[in-house]
């Protein structure tokens, strides 16, 4: 498997020159890195000009492997070629790097790049750095094959280059102090030789150089860089302002996300950038996504996996809009015993629920599951608001809630079986969309039957999620390891015996006056999770899903917009002048025979040929597993259009004229092998009519 790396962008408040002339000392050899050794001049090169300068290395290394593996590889050094361009006229050196020993059965390559702030962050950069330098890196590890050992000589390669890039900004700034000492604070950037400077403009230098003097930051000093770099002067910049979409700043990561290690740093970019590419709507910020990649131990594709998952049931619920369209009913405002108080002594927004005093049942029996469900989503909803607010306000990284539950009056009436099986529920749900947003669950006062409960609920909660369960029996939270570890006393609730009046409500009994028949409840899940304009559709291979628009306004417009669950597929629109006739109903249904086609509709019958009784309007679009596409179309005839998913398969070999392998594999397995796909279309006609299939 090919390991790959890409780095943040990483910002110096140094001018490009400045920065290429510490760069420039780490050769012929570097003693802030042990591992190299020395390295030679092989080609060189110097437009005439002097703008170009383009200068091979072979660089000589002592890779930290155990002896036995060096003695059974034949070597004691390993050599890489490394070349670098400088362009003095565009200020930007590009590096390029790869490996000369094993290469035929290791595979390194690196790529870095500096360049100036105002070329690489954009338009929209400070006034004041724009001077600045940033560099980047990206690179790849192929081990083909080493002899046995491929597995240690991966960890060894990773360990050591993770080691070196922590060491990349140290080496710069150790050798900007150097230059500082000689004196050197300034290099004038390059002009055409045919160009002599005037005392004017010689002037004007002096005066950049003096206000370019910059002394480098210390480690205290340097945690705020990418504030400075990237925000305003007001103050902290919005996470990602003053970057392109695709890219992140180092110092914006340690300051809005906390503190990562050059592979997590990876991991977050690259799945980030991922989401740009495939989704064309609206993606998760950073902090989520490092939480989705956070529950996977920074598995990349298991985290992309669940992601993906989350945001299509987050467009389908429309969750994004939880906050500003859906009022919990009375009946919750009154009776549901929790509510947001201050924060815990780490900064974290805290969560009070007084599951003890909370009617359960009447609230089930009045409300429903669903509702109980939608409320729970709008506090998760609110505490990742509020952990925002905090990271602005403490001035640092906050991703997580406490929750405090105090079950002081848990009974037995409290094991109602509805009540579980929603309880269950719900913990299933915000498992799955809402990981490591809980930092500390504190259980106060835990009762006899607090046991049983547990053990009905403990197996449905991922196990890094239970390791932050502190449960406390009767008075236990008042000793040492207790509350007071993680409270400040002056917010403790009054009725935990402490001295702040806490606001959120009491709880009680639920009025049987309140409750509701299940026909009603039921009516009313039903409501609650149907009011969603997109639909959902199994796709299999040979069986696609087509819907079906009339079009009478040739002027109209149709519009998409769909996500692909699983699998791969293909996204046609047919028109034609014929009406299609309803899909007939298939003759295995006679003997309870369940269809390939499971619920998706085919429109376009057997026997119609394409160029004569239909014709395809747009190219057809391959749409990947986890993309969100959108598009529109403007027709150009009136009719019926006919939007069209089919199960994507490899085409068929050209010599031959035979499927390929894995094509065939997809055809033996069409039962269990399916694409999903959730999509909802509209249509906008020339005097403002909208129509929706719903």
């Amino acid at each position: 498997m090919v390991q790959k790396y890409q780095s943040p962008v990483r910002v110096y408040k140094h001018p490009f020159e400045l920065i290429m002339a510490a760069y420039e000392r780490r050769f012929p050899t570097c003693p802030l890195i042990p591992m190299f050794v020395d390295s030679d001049t092989v080609n060189e090169f110097k437009s005439e000009d002097g703008a170009i300068h383009v200068i091979e290395r072979r660089c000589k290394l002592d890779i930290d492997a155990p002896r036995l593996l060096k003695k059974i590889a034949g070597v004691d050094y390993v050599y890489f070629v490394q070349k670098n361009s400088l362009n003095s006229r565009e200020r930007t050196l590009h590096i390029e790097a790869h490996n000369e020993t094993f290469s035929n059965r290791v595979i390194i390559t690196e790529h870095c790049c500096y360049t100036v702030s105002a070329q690489h962050l954009g338009k929209d950069v400070h006034p004041e750095n724009e001077d600045w330098t940033c560099f980047e890196q990206s690179a790849s590890l192929d081990i083909k094959s080493f002899f046995g050992f491929e597995s240690t000589v991966e960890k060894i390669a990773m360990k050591q280059y993770t080691s070196n890039i922590k060491k990349g900004k140290e080496i710069i700034e150790y050798y900007l102090r150097q230059l500082e000492e000689e004196g050197i604070t300034f290099v004038p950037r390059w002009t055409p030789p045919s160009i002599a400077p005037s005392s004017e403009t010689s002037s004007l230098c002096k005066k950049q150089a003096a206000s370019l003097a910059l002394v480098v930051p210390d480690a205290a000093q340097a945690e705020g860089l990418g504030s400075e770099a990237l925000g305003s002067p007001s103050g902290p910049p919005e996470p990602g302002a003053g970057t392109p979409d695709d890219k992140l700043d180092a110092d914006y990561i340690k300051r809005y996300l906390g503190d990562l290690t050059p592979l997590q740093e990876s991991c977050l970019i690259r799945l980030r950038q991922w989401l740009q590419e495939t989704h064309k709507g609206k993606i998760p910020k950073d902090e989520h996504i490092l939480r989705f990649l956070r529950a996977r131990d920074f598995n990349i594709d298991k985290a992309r996996e669940i992601m993906c998952q989350s945001l299509t049931w987050r467009k389908q619920h429309q969750v994004d809009y939880i906050l500003e369209t859906w009022s919990p009913p009375q009946v919750l405002q009154d009776y549901y015993a929790g509510g947001w108080h201050h924060h815990d002594k780490d900064g974290r927004p805290l969560y009070v629920l007084r599951l003890g005093q909370m009617d359960t049942k009447g609230l089930v029996r009045a409300l429903g599951e669903e509702a109980l469900l939608r409320y729970v989503l709008s506090i998760n909803e609110e505490g990742l608001r509020r952990c925002e607010e905090n990271t602005k306000v403490f001035g640092r990284p906050i991703s997580s809630w406490t929750c405090l539950v105090d079950l002081e009056g848990l009974n037995m009436r409290h094991l109602w079986r509805p009540g579980v099986k929603a309880l269950l529920r719900i913990i299933e749900v915000v498992e799955a969309n809402y990981p490591e947003t809980l930092g500390r669950l504190l259980i106060l006062r835990a009762p006899r039957v607090f046991p049983v409960l547990w053990t009905l609920v403990s197996p449905f909660i991922d196990d890094n999620t239970r390791r932050k369960f502190l449960i406390y029996a009767g008075n236990d939270y008042q000793g040492p390891g207790g509350l007071l570890d993680y409270i400040d006393k002056e917010i403790i609730p009054d009725f935990l015996s402490g001295e702040c009046m806490c606001e959120v409500p009491e709880g009680g009994l639920v009025p049987k006056s309140l409750y509701r028949t299940a026909e009603e409840l039921e009516n009313e899940d039903l409501r609650l999770w149907t009011e969603t304009i997109y639909q959902s559709a199994s796709v299999f291979k040979g069986a696609p899903h087509e819907i079906l628009i009339q079009i009478v306004d040739a002027s109209s417009v149709i519009t998409w917009d769909f996500d692909v669950c699983k699998g791969d597929i293909v996204f046609n629109i047919y028109h034609s002048k014929r009406s299609p006739q309803p899909p007939k109903k298939d003759s295995l249904g006679a003997h309870s025979i369940t269809s390939p086609g499971g619920n998706n509709v085919q429109l376009i019958d057997r026997v119609w040929q394409l160029g004569r009784d239909y014709s395809m309007v747009e190219s057809p679009l391959i749409c990947k597993e986890g993309e969100s596409v959108q598009g529109s179309h403007v027709t150009r005839w009136p009719g019926f259009y006919i939007l069209q998913w089919r199960f994507h398969s490899m085409p068929a070999c050209a010599a031959t004229n035979l499927p390929r392998v894995d094509d065939v594999l997809a055809s033996l397995q069409v039962s269990s092998h399916k694409c999903k796909v959730m999509y909802y279309t509209e249509v906008i006609g020339s005097e403002d009519f909208r129509w929706r299939f719903c």
